[in-house]
């Protein structure tokens, strides 16, 4: 259902307020996650928040991978990653996970965070795609191999969901970040290539190469181009907004506050 909150500036000025936002105010509200004003301003030039990789993951599945009605490839979130690797017996998950019987490939999220009870805690992002078809565990680390045992754990856990053992590759080719914030963006831009260019474009039964050997990644481009689809679904989010209110609530809420509910896509 469509907000139906007045946005007294028909976005004019959306770019600047912006700006004034709190850190915890909501940002964009987009399909199942809602961004704050703190995930938009860690992806301008710090570390990626758990909130923001979710985005991305499920901006891929709404934009990109539902258009594939045959391709069964899980994007599982951050918080559902960390939860598999803290949790002792991965099978009590099962109720809260998706259902893996038919999924080819997952991709999960790996942060090296040890302690539960730390929101938002970790120093280091990196990627683990599994090949269920191919029973391997690919590992993308950008400061490699910072986050090897926190992969082979995770790879560890999920076979033991998928009911198999699985081969952990450490791909130890894999574009190496210069700076000590960008390993969430390196995941995310990783994440779009070996969905889109990979998996989503090979023929069934076509082997293909996992390796990101000799891809370079250009964080700063990336960080501007997730802010720039974060900035255009905003847009359009105020669109809807202004567009979905009738003259008589236009001439209502004229001298109210603006609405603290964030634009909404859905």
């Amino acid at each position: 259902m469509r907000d139906t909150g007045f946005h007294p500036f028909k976005g004019r000025v959306s770019r600047h307020f912006g700006e004034t936002l709190s850190p915890d105010a909501p940002y964009l509200s987009y399909f199942d996650i809602r961004l704050m004003k703190e995930d938009i301003d860690t992806l301008k030039n710090d570390w990626l928040t758990d909130n923001s990789i979710s985005f991305w993951e499920e901006y891929l599945e709404r934009e990109y991978l539902n258009q594939y009605k045959n391709a069964h490839i899980v994007l599982l979130r951050p918080s559902m990653s960390f939860m598999l690797m803290q949790t002792p017996d991965p099978l009590t998950l099962k109720e809260a996970l998706p259902n893996f019987s038919r999924t080819t490939h997952i991709f999960l999220p790996i942060n090296d965070c040890r302690n539960p009870s730390i929101a938002e805690g970790g120093s280091h992002w990196s990627l683990l795609l599994v090949s269920v078809l191919d029973g391997v565990a690919f590992h993308y680390d950008s400061l490699n191999p910072a986050n090897r045992n926190e992969a082979g754990l995770a790879a560890r856990k999920i076979g033991q969901l998928l009911g198999r053992q699985l081969q952990f590759v450490d791909l130890t080719d894999s574009p190496q970040q210069e700076n000590s914030s960008d390993c969430g963006v390196f995941v995310c831009i990783q994440m779009r290539h070996l969905l889109l260019r990979k998996l989503l474009m090979a023929h069934a039964k076509e082997q293909i190469s996992m390796s990101m050997g000799g891809k370079s990644v250009d964080a700063a481009q990336g960080r501007k181009e997730m802010l720039r689809i974060i900035e255009g679904f905003r847009k359009e989010g105020e669109r809807r907004r202004s567009s979905s209110a009738s003259p008589s609530q236009n001439h209502k809420h004229s001298s109210q506050k603006p609405s603290r509910s964030p634009p909404r896509i859905e």
